[in-house]
């Protein structure tokens, strides 16, 4: 017999990396590029400008989202911060 979870007992089962980030975390942005990317090139084949537009949006997004993480893991948290 199979189990079912819930969202939250999936992502609590998920392996973390040093930092406690899941693979999910740090693949997000990477995904949301990649969905946007879809999106735009099927508003370009069905020539449905609010898809395309869509998937531009998307993209962007997800550039976005992997520079905060990049900026996030780079930066020192407050509490090991040695100007203190």
């Amino acid at each position: 017999m199979q189990e079912e979870f819930d969202e939250t007992e999936k992502e609590a089962m998920e392996p973390l990396d040093d930092e406690g980030h899941s693979f999910k975390d740090s693949i997000s942005g990477m995904g949301q590029r990649i969905i946007g990317e879809v999106e735009r090139i099927g508003g370009i084949l069905t020539a449905d400008p609010l898809t395309e537009a869509e998937g531009e949006f998307n993209v962007e997004v997800g550039e976005l989202r992997e520079e905060t993480e990049e900026d996030l893991e780079a930066s020192e948290p407050p509490n090991k911060r040695e100007d203190r």
